[in-house]
């Protein structure tokens, strides 16, 4: 891990050359829940445990469990997702990227002297794996309009699909969900719209899962 004063110094000329307004709303959006709440599933934006297993459960229906492989986990938060691969006996290879500073510096304390592990302060995989994740990365849009969110998220899985040999998953919160309960700082998408985008652009093989228990969605991509 890097010393106090270098690691400040990396961040924050990480932060200075983010050129996207969205990359650098979200690293200030979850340095602030993190510094609030912790390395909590609070603290990156789910309201507990039970719904971030919830749509872990989802995406790992990608994934071939009978060998080893390698993951990309893109908005990686404080590791969770490596703790859930663990607790389920997965052996992995696992890449974490986020463009909080404060997230992979809480990352990087929590999953110090794992074997197989790195934590990237980055807005993209830098990596080729067998699969790549975003979970919740396409929830909050805070004050950005639905056209340039939209064109994010798509920018967002052309990498996810640049980086994974066998596959890549992602959720966000459904269009679907109940109009009282929406929040206007929340992006709500459109389920037909993105497994529309995905099987014509990344594979014929995409699984849409929408029938568990939470205002959101999850797309499969296998390759």
């Amino acid at each position: 891990m890097l010393e106090i004063d270098a690691w400040q110094n990396t961040s924050d000329r990480f932060l200075t050359m983010l050129t996207d307004p969205i990359e650098k709303d979200i690293a200030s959006y979850f340095t602030s829940t993190l510094n609030a709440e912790g390395a909590t599933p609070l603290g990156v934006g789910w309201n507990g445990s039970d719904s971030q297993r919830i749509r872990f459960d989802q995406m790992c229906k990608l994934i071939d469990v009978s060998e080893p492989f390698s993951v990309n986990d893109l908005g990686c938060g404080y590791g969770a997702f490596y703790d859930y691969l663990v607790e389920n006996k997965h052996v992995v290879d696992y890449a974490g990227y986020d463009v909080s500073p404060a997230m992979v510096e809480s990352a990087l304390a929590h999953l110090t002297g794992v074997n197989s592990v790195t934590i990237t302060l980055a807005n993209k995989p830098t990596r080729l794996a067998d699969y790549s994740f975003a979970s919740g990365l396409f929830n909050v849009r805070m004050d950005h309009g639905d056209k340039v969110w939209l064109a994010y998220i798509l920018e967002t899985l052309n990498a996810l699909n640049d980086a994974s040999r066998a596959g890549f998953a992602f959720n966000a919160l459904t269009v679907y969900s109940d109009a009282e309960k929406m929040r206007p700082d929340l992006y709500y998408a459109d389920p037909l719209l993105l497994f529309d985008h995905c099987k014509r652009h990344y594979s014929r093989q995409v699984a849409l899962l929408h029938d568990y228990d939470l205002y959101d969605f999850t797309i499969l991509v296998r390759k």
